[in-house]
């Protein structure tokens, strides 16, 4: 973010009286106007998503959501409130992907706060597995994705050591959270549940171009 510094020359004449044989003196005063820039409503997510990364975006974007308030003074002196419309909040994108609950803690706040306000979520570089997702919850019709970049998609990956019994259990979470990333995508896109489950039983990794990412609903505008 950057101020806008903007620097103007006024004349101002400063006449003084002094013996008839001295002239006018003609004096030049800098004056200095700054231009305040608009309000900042981009966030961005570039890196992996973890726990911090996305406690700042969910806090910036609960700021960023909270309606405007205006004051008037009417004719009769009272005072009233006049609340603003919120202007979209934009959302730049460029991740390797990363935690799964976070994934849909941000997810599912974006959901929420969606519906008072525009998220115009931007795909750059890279969006993959997680951030797949979060690209694909913005406002739909506002999702913009860069010519260049590239979307992959994947199963979700689990690591664990232990007993046979807790092993069995992680895999049961990671069922569980795999069928979860799967229908909220099936939600926020073009595909189906078993357009996507036939992707990644492929078990490779699912590379798109920003054509098709379009083409399948994970973004809607190339830039």
């Amino acid at each position: 973010m950057s101020f806008k510094f903007d620097k103007r020359k006024s004349k101002n004449e400063d006449v003084e009286e002094h013996d008839h044989d001295e002239e006018d003196d003609d004096e030049e005063e800098e004056t200095t106007e700054f231009l305040v820039p608009p309000e900042l409503r981009t966030i961005g997510l570039f890196g992996t998503v973890e726990e911090e990364k996305i406690s700042d975006l969910i806090s910036a974007i609960l700021v960023l959501s909270e309606p405007k308030r205006k004051k008037i003074v009417n004719e009769d002196g009272t005072h009233t409130e006049e609340v603003q419309p919120l202007k979209p909040i934009e959302f730049m994108i460029n991740t390797p992907g990363g935690n799964a609950d976070d994934m849909f803690a941000l997810y599912d706040y974006m959901r929420v706060k969606r519906e008072v306000c525009e998220i115009h979520t931007f795909g750059l570089g890279k969006v993959m597995s997680a951030g797949v997702l979060v690209l694909a919850a913005g406002t739909k019709g506002q999702r913009k994705i860069g010519k260049n970049c590239r979307v992959m998609i994947h199963s979700v990956i689990g690591g664990s050591a232990g007993s046979f019994h807790n092993l069995e259990n992680e895999m049961e979470e990671i069922r569980y959270i795999q069928e979860s990333y799967l229908k909220a995508l099936s939600t926020e896109t073009n595909m189906s549940y078993n357009q996507l489950r036939k992707m990644i039983d492929k078990k490779v990794n699912v590379y798109l171009s920003a054509e098709e990412a379009v083409k399948l609903g994970i973004a809607d505008i190339i830039v």
